[in-house]
């Protein structure tokens, strides 16, 4: 054995860097000064260097809207798909690749509106990845229009005389799709969207997070009735009185929209699509005396000539 070979299998691997802010960032940010979505990416960056996953295996997805960008500011994999179609795409991701953490992000558009039906079956699936919607309830990379989250009454340039159309109740619609955490937070409130990002990523199946942003061109004020330093009220759940398992006392807790309450409104351990479909791969193979996916796969075909 050469002196090179020697030295070079009895040196140690060195350790990964440790993730770091500087590490995680990409391009700069191109949201409009003051808009909410900066402290949702900087929160994101600092759960990220607190869990340290391995920054290779860190995979964001996103559809289109001003808070869909994030996969640009990320130094991670990233992925901008079609509008409201991020959701199906990250299913693909998740299921075939279960090493890496997906992340999902949009606005109210791109997951109560188009992307509503996808939002619905991923959920219902529980998908394992972690959504944030940055709800500001009107459409703005569109220049202000009505979205699904705008209250009645609110006039912008879809609706000149206000709007007439109830507005969502996305906690509600959550709860209905079978979602298995559920949370709900505010860009100027950090240190609770850290906590709750951090429980929604710690969570074994689909998560989401409605994080309400302002967006200071065309809805500026929108959520000034749950920021305190505003005159308005920031009520968190308490979990001593909640049973976060309780979907029924969820979806009480989910009746006042404005300003709302904000924390895990509900929480439950159920098997994930990833696990199911795993073991279903799993039970085959061994069916199969051990045969390997591709040969499988190829044996299906077969039959299908």
């Amino acid at each position: 054995m050469s002196t090179a070979t020697t030295a070079v299998s009895t040196t140690a691997a060195a350790p990964a860097d440790k993730l770091t802010k500087k590490m995680l960032t990409a391009d700069h940010p191109t949201w409009c000064p003051g808009c909410g979505d900066f402290a949702v990416l900087n929160i994101f960056y600092r759960v990220l260097e607190k869990l340290q996953y391995p920054q290779e295996k860190i995979v964001c997805v996103a559809g289109i809207g001003c808070s869909s960008r994030f996969p640009y500011f990320m130094n991670t994999h990233g992925i901008h798909f079609i509008h409201g179609r991020a959701l199906p795409l990250a299913t693909g991701v998740s299921l075939s690749r279960p090493d890496v953490h997906v992340f999902v992000f949009g606005g109210d558009g791109d997951g109560f509106s188009i992307g509503g039906n996808h939002l619905n079956h991923a959920a219902r699936k529980n998908i394992k990845l972690t959504y944030v919607i940055m709800d500001n309830f009107v459409y703005g990379l569109t220049k202000n229009q009505t979205s699904p989250t705008t209250p009645v009454g609110r006039k912008s340039k879809t609706d000149p005389t206000g709007s007439i159309d109830r507005p969502i109740n996305p906690m509600k619609q959550l709860l209905a799709t079978g979602a298995t955490f559920i949370g709900r937070t505010h860009a100027a409130q950090v240190k609770h969207m850290e906590a709750m990002f951090e429980r929604a990523i710690l969570h074994d199946g689909f998560s989401v997070v409605e994080c309400l942003s302002e967006c200071v061109m065309f809805y500026p004020g929108a959520f000034d009735d749950s920021t305190p330093r505003k005159g308005g009220n920031f009520e968190t759940i308490d979990e001593t009185q909640h049973d976060v398992t309780d979907d029924v006392a969820a979806f009480k807790l989910a009746d006042n929209l404005a300003p709302g309450k904000f924390g895990v409104f509900y929480q439950v351990k159920r098997p994930t699509k990833n696990a199911l479909e795993q073991k279903w791969i799993d039970d085959t193979q061994a069916k199969l005396g051990g045969a390997s996916q591709k040969d499988i796969l190829r044996k299906r075909f077969e039959a299908m000539r």
